[in-house]
């Protein structure tokens, strides 16, 4: 059995109810939803919320929500790995045969069908634990940062006079979706070592949602995105 978790707690704090707020037509989440239930990957896709609201959201766009998320792990702290360690016990309990337990941000309305099923591909290609979204970002090693005094201090200098095109090249999470192992997450392994494997993503279809910034600047891509289709 594979299946799709989508964590999704009810707490918010800079862009308030981000997960069920609008986002060119939809709630945000439903846009990831509807995306892992068209790819027919997945024989079952779980919600784990702690949130009324967005329970009725997943269960309208076609999720389910089998279980209520412990208090413990919907505050500002509560870690990925841990919501996923206990969506994926949970379904083991319940005596579920899992091949494979996709972690699927709400926030990912660029997420892609292809996409998916090259990440399931990678991670049956060997050995993985975790076959993870991600996009290139070589300019990552010359950035700098305002010091308290108001100048700038390089966070790399030793990159300070190596020319763009000879940086070694570098990947950040692309916020979309993580492939695991049950026994990966059940251990509570870290995603981002050696027993991953990355699943590049153009740049331009790659936006962190936190700040309210990052929204308008993710609805202006994904409209022309789509018209451009």
């Amino acid at each position: 059995m594979i299946i799709a978790v989508v964590p999704a707690r009810g707490g918010s704090r800079r862009i308030p109810r981000k997960n069920v707020r609008p986002f060119c037509g939809k709630p945000m989440m439903a846009w990831t939803i509807e995306a892992a239930l068209t790819s027919r990957l997945f024989d079952r896709v779980i919600v784990s919320t702690d949130d009324s609201e967005i329970k009725e959201v997943a269960l309208q766009w076609g999720a389910e929500c089998p279980f209520d998320r412990p208090p413990a792990l919907a505050s500002d702290y509560a870690d990925t790995g841990d919501v996923m360690a206990h969506a994926t016990g949970w379904a083991v309990e319940a005596g579920w045969q899992l091949e494979a337990v996709c972690c699927l941000y709400p926030t990912a309305p660029f997420l892609d069908r292809e996409d998916l099923r090259r990440g399931l591909e990678a991670l049956r290609s060997g050995d993985w634990a975790f076959a993870v979204s991600a996009a290139e970002c070589a300019t990552v090693l010359r950035s700098f940062r305002q010091q308290e005094d108001g100048g700038l201090e390089m966070l790399f200098p030793e990159y300070f006079s190596v020319r763009s095109q000879d940086l070694p090249r570098a990947l950040h999470d692309a916020g979309q979706f993580y492939w695991g192992r049950p026994s990966a997450w059940l251990e509570k392994r870290r995603v981002f070592d050696r027993w991953s494997v990355p699943v590049l993503i153009p740049k331009w279809r790659v936006q962190d949602i936190d700040e309210p910034d990052d929204w308008t600047r993710a609805e202006l891509m994904f409209s022309h995105l789509r018209s451009s289709r």
